[in-house]
């Protein structure tokens, strides 16, 4: 059974769907104008089933989760937001999943929280250091709100261009509409800056003591492979690289059945370390 909840971090509301009891996997999506964690997981999270419990937040200005007050948004507060929602759930130990944005901040969780963090996977991963910002990303994040924005978005993301159907560009178009307000003060031009502060220091991404699983899209033009994912080969201590040819920026959408494999596979407990 799927629950969608308000919970209260440092004094601030975030919206979260849970789902699921066993092994906590904590899901951060990634940071595309209109993307909200239900929007991002509701597919993976129901075909993962309910064994794991589940939790997919809406990150500080996406979604129904708002900036807090006196706040910006960022690596930072979307690390420190993460943490404290798992302290506030009660939840000792859990995995994180993170897509693109979102792998960012589940590395810089990793690497803050080393004993809550029990596994990585780091989904079309942004946060290797001095990757450049893409042409496609700041594309993404300039896109503007409704049909055509939406649908140019979705083409820079997808390798197979048959998946950007109509109603998946309404759909988005409503989302990105939905948050345009909260999202315009996430990345304001020059938008080179936001990317920089998502890259983690190779000294923090050399201390991670978790074992990281990178998932990703060999075509991803947003994150291309050779800049986002492979640099953290060199950088982390415990990990592997799983590639998907024919693949884009959302491997989760364009293979869902083998991610959901390679997924669970790796979230099984005794990949985990204590």
């Amino acid at each position: 059974m799927t629950a969608l909840r308000t919970v209260t971090v440092d004094g601030s509301p975030v919206h979260v769907m849970e789902r699921g009891t066993g092994p906590a996997v904590l899901m951060l999506h990634g940071s595309g104008p209109g993307t909200t964690g239900s929007g991002a997981w509701a597919t993976t999270a129901q075909a993962l089933g309910t064994s794991w419990h589940l939790v997919a937040p809406d990150q500080a200005g996406f979604g129904r989760t708002p900036v807090p007050a006196g706040s910006r948004g960022g690596l930072r507060l979307w690390t420190q937001q993460a943490a404290g929602l798992m302290d506030a759930l009660g939840v000792e130990h859990y995995a994180v999943v993170g897509h693109s944005m979102g792998g960012a901040v589940a590395l810089a969780l990793a690497a803050a929280r080393p004993r809550q963090v029990t596994q990585v996977v780091a989904v079309s991963t942004m946060g290797a250091p001095g990757a450049p910002l893409s042409a496609d990303l700041d594309a993404i994040w300039a896109a503007p709100a409704g049909p055509p924005g939406a649908r140019d978005m979705l083409r820079r993301l997808m390798f197979d261009q048959a998946l950007v159907t109509e109603p998946a560009v309404d759909a988005r178009a409503a989302a990105m509409r939905e948050g345009a307000a909260a999202y315009a003060s996430l990345f304001p031009p020059p938008r080179a800056r936001w990317a920089d502060d998502l890259a983690l220091p190779a000294g923090t991404l050399a201390g991670i003591r978790a074992p990281v699983l990178l998932v990703h899209g060999a075509e991803d033009r947003v994150t291309p492979l050779g800049t986002a994912a492979l640099p953290l080969l060199e950088h982390l201590a415990d990990v592997r690289l799983y590639v998907l040819g024919r693949c884009g920026h959302v491997p989760a959408v364009e293979h869902p059945q083998e991610f959901q494999r390679i997924l669970s596979y790796f979230l099984r407990p005794e990949h985990g370390h204590h």
